[in-house]
């Protein structure tokens, strides 16, 4: 898995002691699935986060954010979010809350 750890243990804390958060490897890094819908993760130093169609636009205007294209087409829905983007866990945490405000609204699978 290529993915870095850093970021990885980061997102394990912000979720820590929840029920409905699982860790998975998925995109070639790790996911981490909410009511069993992917919600975000990390491939290389990329945060991956489900944002949903309805902010994806507003997300791509964000500094540091592009389309999630790892299969040579875009995601609708999904945005990378460079280190940058997420540096601080403030800002982490912001992109963790856009990820499960989305994904809070699917049904569990």
């Amino acid at each position: 898995m290529a993915y870095d750890e850093g970021v990885a243990e980061r997102l394990r804390e912000v979720f820590a002691g929840r029920d409905d958060i699982v860790e998975k490897k998925m995109f070639g890094g790790i996911a981490f699935m909410h009511n069993g819908n992917m919600c975000c993760g990390i491939t290389d130093d990329l945060l991956m986060a489900r944002i949903g169609p309805d902010a994806y636009a507003a997300s791509l205007a964000k500094i540091h954010v592009r389309e999630m294209d790892f299969t040579g087409k875009a995601l609708k829905g999904f945005v990378y979010v460079e280190p940058d983007g997420y540096a601080e866990d403030d800002e982490l945490r912001e992109w963790v809350g856009r990820c499960e405000a989305f994904t809070g609204s699917l049904p569990a699978k």
